[in-house]
């Protein structure tokens, strides 16, 4: 055989080959090609639906910390405010209990006072009334002089 011979069996040879691999093997590749590039495209656009969301989600995070914190403040200064005010409360509650103990105290001193003087007075008066029996030498009746008794513990 030639060397033309050789070279163009060799060709069409080449030829078929390319036109069996255009027809069975390249349609197969460049399928899974496609659909290797169409799963990179997905997961690509999947991450950034994925990262937006991640960010939404963040700034929703942040939105509620920022209510419950706020929320928070607002307890604890409600509760600050009810403390100074049961505080208050306890303090004027108090205020008013010692005025009433002191109160029932003065009253309770005046009243012993006065018990004081009247026992006082009748025991000047039962001195009186032996002093003045001593000097006289007789015994003073207290029924028949009750109204002289009266005078003079009155006079005291």
């Amino acid at each position: 055989m030639s060397i033309n011979a050789t070279l163009f069996v060799q060709a069409i040879v080449f030829l078929i080959l390319v036109l069996f691999t255009m027809k069975f093997v390249w349609p197969p590749i460049v399928k899974a090609l496609d659909e290797r590039a169409q799963k990179i495209a997905d997961g690509l656009a999947a991450a950034d639906r994925a990262k937006s969301e991640l960010s939404a989600a963040n700034q929703r995070v942040e939105k509620e910390l920022s209510q419950t914190r706020n929320e928070t403040a607002a307890r604890l200064a409600d509760a600050d405010r009810r403390a100074q005010a049961i505080v208050e409360e306890a303090k004027a509650r108090a205020s008013e209990e010692a005025q009433k103990i002191i109160t029932a105290a003065q009253a309770e001193a005046k009243q012993q006072v006065v018990q004081a003087r009247e026992a006082l007075r009748e025991q000047v008066a039962v001195l009186a009334v032996k002093g003045a029996e001593q000097i006289l030498r007789k015994e003073v009746n207290a029924g028949v002089h009750a109204d002289l008794l009266n005078r003079l513990k009155t006079e005291l």
